[in-house]
């Protein structure tokens, strides 16, 4: 009985131990502002794709520069791009993502809804004649 007690210690033991794993946390500060973003180039987008722009990364001790790239569009999303916000005394990157278009709540920012652009009317020409209020009649 006691050598049945010890190998449902043991055994419980060894699967205590061999399911626990160690988690590790590294946690760092950044105080330092991102530069202001540099100017790129948006080269030509061919139907289905995006532009998405460069943005400061952080590596190590500094900021260093990621270029923008292309990206394939996403059927009604919009790509919302990389950018750092004010936390308290320090600075989080929040990566770049997709957000679908339609006005929806996520997170703290609100996604705006896509524009829509209306043709102008064009303006009524007299072909160069002056009326100043005349009927269109010459005088």
């Amino acid at each position: 009985m006691k050598h049945k007690t010890m190998a449902r210690s043991l055994l419980l033991s060894l699967a205590l131990a061999a399911g626990t794993t160690a988690f590790a946390q590294i946690s760092f500060n950044i105080v330092v502002a991102p530069p202001a973003p540099m100017y790129e180039v948006v080269p030509m987008m061919q139907p289905g794709y995006v532009w998405a722009p460069g943005y400061w990364a952080w590596n190590n001790d500094r900021h260093v520069w990621v270029r923008g790239r292309t990206l394939i569009q996403r059927d009604g999303y919009r790509w919302a791009p990389d950018r750092w916000v004010q936390q308290g005394g320090s600075y989080v990157r929040q990566p770049g993502r997709w957000e679908p278009f339609g006005g929806l709540r996520t997170g703290s920012s609100l996604v705006e809804k896509p524009v829509k652009y209306q043709k102008m009317k064009k303006p009524k020409h007299d072909n160069g004649r002056r009326n100043h209020g005349n009927s269109g009649q010459n005088h």
